[in-house]
């Protein structure tokens, strides 16, 4: 759209004829529509322009501003303009329009027109111009929209509230095709276009009496302005109905000439827009001036003069003229008071001289600024008049000597002094007491006050910092400038904080509590002195240093003597070893620290000091030493020894009892070394701590460190070390004797040692002779030995033959007393441990039947005898059967359970789409509370069960025993042969194959609630999978971003009643952490966390932000607070998400193990179709179904599936399902190893976290596809029925058997195609599928009952129970399977071996049996009757087997052996091994049977917890039930009000149109029609041109909001699908607006809905 510049080329307006050509009455009209249209997108263009000028933002396009106003956004933001009290920012729905943009419109955007409506209504727009709703939302009369706009803005230009409209005919520019497309939509509506000319005159009409009375004295005044009389102009302005204010007579010539003026200029516009609109059609007001435009002129002309009244007493300097302009009415100033008069003078003359400086030539003040300097002279003012009042009263307190009320007036904020501390107010008082004494007039000004109470503070916090001893703070209070301490060096300052804490703790000692300035100045002034003298010591060093370095001991003594270094003991006579010392020392320095250049510090010179003077000391005592040990060498031993001793010396080892050995060796030496006499040197030199040298003067006993010139060494005196030498060499030999002396006895015991060894030593070699001539000695010892020996025996050989007959008397009578002790003995001991006797037996008899046991189990034959003793454990007991009997009574309550929660969820499903639905107004409140009452009435009784024998199919009777017989044998056909039921899914179209998954296949299997129906299951989908895996896949990726049918009831089974326990174990536990732990906000978009973060500023400081609301992604990350936050929130999020991992990872055995197998066949079969797929792609494939469609639904909505519990009407808070839903979105992206990017790159730091969490994921999903084959794991094959108690039984309704029925006779040949198959026969034998009367029975209805069809179709959902059994079960003389013969094989030896025992089977068969043993045989044949005649009908075994029981011991062997000859024919059984197979089979069915009992007792507690389940489920859908009953209530209750405006249709009397038929009648389109109505987009495979061809027809089904479309080519129907309005309302508030039908046809899901919201809805 363009707008033309130039006013003069007005484009003519459409209709108006611009040639001398005659136009048509056709082409008349349509000019006319032409120019409807043309007028009607300018009223639109200057309503988008005048919102824009109101609300400063930019709307969108002109033909694009009707869709745009439809969500009601700018609507409540011009509504918040001219009433801001009445619209909150916050209740703005979509603000952003963020959502709208997305996902298009939402119910909640009708909020917003609200707020519109309620603000006009708040100003008082008259309702004659309000749009309903419906109007905006539906976009059902949008030019009604605009025309309130338009009523609007001149309404709120009357009352002086906005800005002006611009009208814009004849000068805006659109295409034809612009104004074409409006003219269709105007047509379209069917709406006769407002007058938008006579909105003025509408207005005026709704006026008061007040307001008609302003609206004439408003004309008046423009009356008699253009009369241009002056007189009578003031007069019509002082009109009190005109209601202006401030009219000055004295102004009134200007009055006349400004609102001339205004009233021209505003004339001349109105002729400039409105030259091609009649007069009659014209607005009053667009020419005449209104009451606020008369007043604004006054306004400003009394304004004006006023300012420049204030400007002239400025210029003069006058206070009195100032005073009186400032209070003049018209300026309007607020606050001008008489007594700040100079204060003004002086403000405002500052001011403007500061005006004209920056402005460099003469200005004026205005109004504003006249205002501004009033109000801040004001403030002065009172504040100097307060100030002079605390001082006054600050001189008093101090004064009074009270420290508290000093620092209380010191702190009064009125004296604004600097900051007072109470805690130093005896500071304080004593500081200014003293300071106001010293004052000449006793009072203290407020300039005193404020240096001194500063200073003071700095002092109280000094005090106060030095006893908390923080050095950091003392440091800084000395720094202050308020503190004002000269001499401050900032390097000492560690130094006076040391200082002025020794200082304060010593005041503290002496009851001083604070230091003074005085006294913090003195400290300050003796450090500076400390560190001077440091300084110049410092400097001293550094000559001595330099000293040293130059070799000159004179010059080292020198500044060693320097006052400055204050060395200590420096001894002018050691100058020389000084230099030594010192040297040394730094040389030693130098190589420790690797640094040529280190130099001596002060402690460091002195300690040299101190040990050169001790040197010095030590050599002069060791040299006089010397002296005196050579003197006493020339006299006696005595003093020898005496010398030797002398602690000067320093000799080691000196022992007085070798004095002797000393004199004379010493002595010796002494004279060796004179040799050939004395050279007469009077000098020795001595070595000291082998470094320096000493040399002394034995003549005149001095010492000195300086060689002395010509020395010479005098050769007659031994030196130190030689003395030492001979010293140590007598000590050492003394020594050694006192040592052998002290150890004799030591040295007799290691004598002793040595000889016993010797001793030792010739016993072994004696020893080792013996051992080696062992044998001739044994040899001689034998025959001594043997020699006495028969000797001995000899002798008592004769003895003993002389007397035999005493000797064999003898030997009875001891042997006889010997076995009866014996025999006691062993009686009373087994009588005294009879216990453990019985223990023992116990114990071997059980080890015994352990060992036999475990050969029965593990070895691969069993010997006859150990499978005899076990057989009894085949028996069934009554325990057995009490077992039976009620796990097939929990089944058949958990199968009726689960169904009725399926039905009571669908109802509730339902309850909400009506609900829905009422809220639209699309239904009557009657129809709710019907299906209220049919919900209330299910959901207190559960179905009804056929389970009498009277009539129906389980009557007495041979024709319905037979129909009933056969259908059992054909469910058990189709529940053992899942091949059917996989083919039959995929025959059938997706919805009816859906349903017929959730009802009949589940049913069929019992909803797995045992082993044999989860294993026939888990076949069933393995099947069907593998199935559609070959037949629908075409790529890898489809089983991810398709939904194939044999997965999506995989999961929906494992997450359903079954499954839901392991799933609530899975993630309960660490997803009610998650939505417990109240601190966690986890955000991840950095748009929703700037936003928040400026609304917690703008919350904070109550004030607008600065910021801009409206941001991208890029924007609010410039932020560092947004990214801390969101890395904050990241931080949390890796946290909970490591929680959740860690808790489906540790639970891989949770997983229901039909999940995981049915994985493994998932990802086999697609390796198979695949080959070239690669590990992580197959894996990525596991995940998709282990996770995202397995769990991630119930991580995002834990309430929907029951994995927390919560009550109805409950729901998650926002924030619990935002950290969810950011947990499961991470999840997600780590089980697809897929990184965040794209419009998720804020994320992007987490993507090495993904990936280390998919590396998790990838064992987890590894480790879950290793299970077991459903075989193995459940211990069942296809003859597992032949050995059950029970037979298998179904609960299934007659609906469901109709239909299962039906739908095999239709799919017949498709999923069996062998006409031999057994499903063949079968369903000819059944024949056409029956109808419901005649599964019920005769009578079940009445014939004569109008509502016979309602009652057959409730009477259809009635459920009968089915005992399933194979139609080909062998009977006797039919035993061709050789299997079915086994098994009978294996009864019938069982009832032989009970009761004959042997040791293999031919023996115990070839062996007749006793008369005890068939005794024993017919015990056990009565004791089975008796079983049998109390176990149930489903739980009693054929009759061929029953018969095969009552035979006799001796006919049982004869049959087992025509049965044992038949199976060796058959290759099963070997006579050369003795039958040790069959044997074998009856050892694998006795741990079957143990099996059996083990898992029938788990399946029995696992049943109790799925019912305790499903009877919660069933208590939280009652729950749900009282809560829509009570609403339902409410509504009721809200009808019976009077005066409420009715917008639910209670029974369809409240709609006036569209309801005088109970039942819509169909629509019929074509498909152009459609297209023209933009509802169909296209169909593929036809032309446009075609869809002419095309006819849909749309009827409403009997279920409310369902529709049945059949689409028809050419008359003939060619498809039907069913449409639920609710499934349309969920695409739209999910954004999608492009939907599918017929596979084929793409349809406008918005104008779908639109369509029939109009045809059958009458919205």
């Amino acid at each position: 759209m363009q707008y033309e510049e130039n006013s003069t080329l007005l484009r003519p307006r459409y209709g108006s004829i611009v040639d001398d050509e005659r136009l048509s009455a056709e082409e008349m009209d349509e000019r006319r529509r032409q120019n409807i249209a043309y007028e009607y997108l300018c009223h639109l263009e200057e309503a988008k322009q005048w919102i824009e000028a109101c609300l400063n933002e930019e709307l969108p396009p002109t033909t694009e501003l009707e869709e745009g106003l439809r969500n009601g956004v700018y609507l409540v933001k011009l509504a918040k303009f001219f009433a801001p009290k009445m619209v909150l920012e916050k209740k703005i729905y979509d603000r952003d329009q963020v959502r709208y943009k997305h996902t298009g419109l939402h119910f909640r955007h009708t909020d917003n027109t609200v707020q519109w409506l309620r603000a006009m209504e708040s100003i008082g727009l008259p309702k004659i111009f309000y749009p309903e709703t419906t109007d905006v939302y539906d976009r059902k009369n949008m030019p009604r929209v605009i025309y309130c706009i338009h009523a609007l803005r001149l309404f709120l230009l009357r009352i002086a509230l906005e800005p002006k409209i611009h009208k814009l005919a004849t000068q805006c520019k659109f295409s034809s095709e612009e104004i074409s497309n409006m003219r269709k939509e105007l047509e379209k509506y069917g709406i006769q276009m407002p007058a938008f000319s006579k909105i003025g005159g509408i207005l005026a009409s709704e006026l008061s009496v007040d307001e008609a009375a302003l609206h004439a004295a408003v004309i008046a005044i423009n009356e008699a302005i253009d009369k241009g009389i002056v007189n009578q102009t003031v007069v019509a302005l002082r009109n009190p109905n005109a209601m202006l204010l401030n009219v000055e007579e004295s102004h009134a010539q200007e009055y006349q000439q400004s609102l001339l003026k205004s009233k021209k200029e505003k004339e001349e516009n109105s002729r400039n827009k409105n030259e091609n609109i009649s007069k009659e059609e014209r607005d009053v007001y667009e020419e005449l001036l209104t009451q606020s435009e008369i007043q604004a002129n006054i306004n400003t002309i009394n304004t004006n003069k006023a300012v420049a009244q204030v400007n002239d007493a400025i210029d003069r300097q006058d206070e009195t003229a100032l005073m009186a302009g400032l209070r003049v009415t018209a300026l309007g100033l607020l606050g001008v008071q008489q007594e700040n008069s100079q204060w003004y003078l002086a403000q405002l003359c500052e001011c403007k001289e500061q005006k004209k400086q920056e402005a460099g030539v003469l200005t004026t003040l205005a109004k504003e600024e006249i205002q501004k300097e009033v109000s801040l002279a004001n403030e002065e003012a009172e504040v100097h008049r307060l100030k002079l009042k605390a001082v006054a009263r600050i001189n008093v307190a101090i004064r009074a000597g009270d420290s508290a009320q000093t620092v209380s007036a010191l702190m009064h904020p009125e004296a604004r002094l600097p900051i007072t501390h109470p805690f130093a107010a005896d500071l304080y008082q004593t500081e200014l007491f003293s300071l106001q004494k010293q004052n000449a007039e006793g009072e203290l000004a407020h300039e005193e006050l404020s240096v001194a109470v500063e200073m003071l503070s700095a002092v109280a916090l000094l005090n106060q910092a030095l006893e908390t001893k923080d050095s950091q703070w003392i440091q800084e209070q000395l720094v202050s400038s308020s503190i004002g301490l000269a001499n401050l060096d900032e390097d000492n300052l560690q130094r006076y904080a040391d200082m002025l804490v020794s200082i304060k703790s010593e005041a503290a000692a002496q009851n001083q509590e604070y230091l003074s300035w005085n006294d913090i100045q003195n400290c300050i002034d003796m450090v500076n002195a400390q560190v001077h003298e440091e300084h110049e010591r410092i400097i001293a060093i550094g000559q001595i240093n330099e000293a040293i370095d130059q070799g000159d001991p004179e010059k080292t003594l020198k500044v060693l003597l320097s006052p400055t270094a204050k060395m200590l003991a420096v001894n002018p006579t050691n100058a020389w070893h000084y230099q030594e010392v010192l040297h040394l020392a730094k040389a030693q320095k130098c190589k420790e620290s690797e640094d040529e250049s280190a130099a001596l510090w002060l402690d460091e010179i002195q300690d040299a000091i101190y040990s050169a003077n001790k040197n010095s000391e030590d050599a002069q005592k060791l040299a006089i030493g010397i002296a005196a040990v050579n003197q006493a060498l020339e006299k006696d031993v005595q003093q020898t020894l005496t010398s030797l001793q002398s602690p000067d010396i320093g000799l080691r080892g000196v022992i007085t009892d070798c004095a002797e050995m000393y004199y004379r060796d010493l002595s010796k030496a002494k004279k060796e070394k004179s040799g050939e006499g004395s050279n007469g040197s009077a000098w020795f030199k001595h070595k000291i701590k082998d470094q320096y040298e000493y040399f002394y003067n034995l003549d005149t006993g001095e010492g000195t460190w300086i060689q002395p010139k010509e020395f010479t060494q005098n050769n007659t005196q031994l030196s130190r070390e030689e003395i030492q030498t001979i010293l140590s060499h007598i000590t050492t030999d003394y020594n050694r004797e006192q040592l052998w002396l002290a150890h004799e006895t030591l040295v007799i015991r290691l004598q002793a040692r040595a000889r016993g060894y010797l001793v030792r030593k010739a016993y072994r070699e004696r020893k080792d002779y013996f051992q080696k001539q062992e044998p001739s000695v044994i040899k001689l010892q034998a025959s001594w030995k043997g020699h006495k020996q028969r000797k001995a025996y000899q002798d008592r050989l004769k003895l003993l033959q002389r007397n035999l007959a005493a000797i064999v008397k003898i030997q009875s009578w001891v042997k006889m007393w010997q076995a009866r002790k014996r025999y006691r003995e062993r009686l009373q001991y087994f009588k005294d441990h009879k216990k453990e006797i019985i223990k023992i037996q116990a114990f071997l008899r059980a080890n015994k039947a352990r060992d036999d046991y475990r050969t029965l189990i593990s070895a691969e034959s069993p010997p006859l005898n150990v499978v005899r003793k076990f057989v009894y454990l085949l028996d069934r007991s009554d325990l057995d059967f009490q077992e039976e009997l009620e796990v097939t009574r929990l089944r058949e309550e958990v199968v009726t359970k689960i169904r009725s929660n399926q039905q009571l969820e669908k109802d509730l499903n339902l309850m909400d789409i009506k609900i829905g639905l009422l809220v639209k107004n699309r239904i009557t409140l009657q129809d709710v509370v019907s299906h209220s009452k049919k919900l209330n009435k299910k959901s207190k009784g559960q179905a009804e069960m056929v389970t009498g024998d009277k009539q129906g199919i389980k009557a007495l009777s041979k024709e319905k025993r037979k129909k009933l017989e056969a259908y059992q044998h054909l469910f058990y056909l189709l529940q053992t042969n899942p091949t059917y039921l996989a083919k039959l899914i995929f025959q059938m179209p997706q919805n009816k194959s859906t349903k017929f998954m959730d009802t009949v296949i589940f049913t069929l299997y019992n909803y797995a609630s045992n082993q044999r129906e989860e294993y026939l299951l888990l076949k069933l989908f393995k099947t069907a999978l593998e199935e559609e895996i070959k037949s629908k896949v075409d790529q890898l990726q489809d089983i991810v971003t398709g939904n194939p049918t044999v997965i999506k009831m995989v999961v929906s089974f494992n997450r359903g009643a079954r499954g839901q326990n392991a799933l609530r174990q899975l993630l309960a536990p660490v997803v009610k952490e998650i939505m417990d732990d109240k601190s966690l906000l986890i955000n991840t978009n950095p748009v929703d966390v700037y936003k928040a973060w400026v609304n917690q500023l703008e919350s904070a400081s109550g004030e607008a932000s600065k910021l801009p609301y409206d941001v991208t992604t890029e924007q609010a990350l410039v932020h560092a607070e947004v990214k801390n936050k969101l890395e904050s929130s990241l931080r949390s999020l890796q946290t909970v998400t490591d929680k959740v991992l860690a808790s489906i990872i540790s639970s891989l055995d949770n997983i229901p193990y039909g999940m995981r197998y049915i994985a493994k066949v998932l990802k086999s079969s697609l390796h198979e179709k695949f080959p070239d797929a690669t590990e992580d792609e197959l894996l990525k494939i596991v995940g998709n179904l282990l996770y995202y469609r397995y769990m991630n639904p119930a991580i995002v909505a834990p309430d929907g599936f029951d994995i927390i519990d919560i009550t109805a009407g409950g729901q998650l808070h926002s924030d619990q399902r935002r950290n969810l839903g950011s947990v499961a979105k991470v999840l997600q992206h780590a089980a697809s190893n897929k990184l965040f990017e794209g419009e998720n790159a804020h994320l992007s730091s987490i993507n090495s976290y993904l990936s280390d969490t998919y590396q998790k994921f990838r064992k987890f999903f590894q480790a879950a596809c290793e299970v077991p084959e459903p075989e193995e794991k459940f211990n069942v094959d296809e003859y597992s029925d032949m050995v059950t108690l029970s037979k298998p039984v179904i609960y299934i309704s007659i609906e469901e058997v109709i239909n299962t029925h039906t739908l095999l006779l239709e799919h017949q040949e498709a999923i069996s195609p062998d006409k031999n198959d057994l499903l063949h026969e079968l369903l000819e034998g059944l024949g056409d599928a029956p109808d419901v009367e005649s599964l019920l029975g005769e009578g079940a209805v009445d014939p004569n009952d109008p509502n016979k069809e309602t009652t057959l179709s409730q009477l259809a959902k009635t459920e009968i129970s089915l005992a399933l059994s194979s139609k080909f079960e062998l009977r006797e003389g039919e035993d061709r399977d050789m299997k079915s013969l086994m098994i009978k094989t294996k009864k019938l030896i069982v009832d032989v071996i009970r009761t004959q025992p042997g040791e293999t089977l031919p023996e115990i068969l070839e062996t007749p049996a006793s008369s005890q043993q068939e005794s024993d045989h017919l015990k056990i044949v009565e004791k089975r009757a008796i079983l049998d005649a109390r176990t149930p009908d489903k739980m009693k075994r054929s009759q061929s087997a029953h018969e095969d029981g009552q035979l006799p011991i001796e006919q049982k062997k004869r049959k087992i052996l025509r049965n044992l000859r038949t199976l060796e024919q058959a290759g099963l059984v070997s006579s050369a091994n003795k039958y040790q197979e069959i044997i074998n089979e009856i050892a694998k069915d006795i741990r079957n049977h143990r099996r059996y009992r083990q898992r029938r007792k788990a399946e029995l507690v696992k049943l109790q917890q799925t019912l305790s389940a499903l009877n919660s489920k069933t208590s939280f859908f009652e729950e749900q039930i009282d809560y829509y009953n009570t609403y339902i209530k409410t509504c009721l209750d809200n009808l019976t009000r009077k005066n409420s405006r009715r917008s639910i249709k209670v029974d369809g009397k409240g709609e006036e149109k569209g309801s005088k038929k109970s039942k819509q009648s169909s629509l019929k389109y074509t498909a152009a029609r459609l297209h023209e109505k933009g509802v169909v987009l296209e169909i593929e495979g036809l032309q446009t041109n075609q869809f002419k061809n095309v006819m849909f027809d749309i009827a409403p089904s009997e279920e409310v909001g369902d529709f049945e479309i059949k689409a028809k080519f050419m008359g003939v129907e060619m498809e039907k699908v069913q449409l639920h309005f609710q499934d349309l309302l969920q695409l739209q508030y999910e954004g999608v607006a492009v939907m599918k039908i017929f596979d084929k046809a793409k349809v406008n899901v918005n104008l779908l809905i639109f369509l029939l919201n109009k045809k059958f809805y009458g919205k």
